[in-house]
């Protein structure tokens, strides 16, 4: 596999994107903690396991580091596993 060179301006605009994510995890964490019902939770549950998925496949374009992939990989398939478990839960308790 050949190596690409990335431009300033393509890294600057994976940069941005980071920080985008990043802001929505934040405010994903503020509703998970306020949130008043269990939806609310799930949904920033499932925020998470997808905003972290793509903050480490941009992180990995930009770092160059194939590893992440599949870390990220797993944080998909964690983030699936927590959302059944907590969907079971709820339809346990009713």
């Amino acid at each position: 596999m050949e190596e690409v060179e990335m431009t300033t301006v393509s890294q600057a605009l994976l940069l941005l994107s980071l920080a985008l994510l990043l802001v929505t995890l934040l405010l994903g964490l503020v509703r998970a903690l306020r949130g008043p019902s269990l939806e609310d939770r799930l949904m920033s549950v499932l925020l998470f396991g997808t905003g972290g998925v793509a903050m480490l496949l941009l992180m990995a374009v930009l770092l160059a580091m194939p590893a992440l992939l599949d870390v990220a990989l797993m944080l998909a398939l964690l983030g699936a596993v927590a959302a059944a478990a907590m969907t079971r839960r709820e339809t346990h308790d009713v």
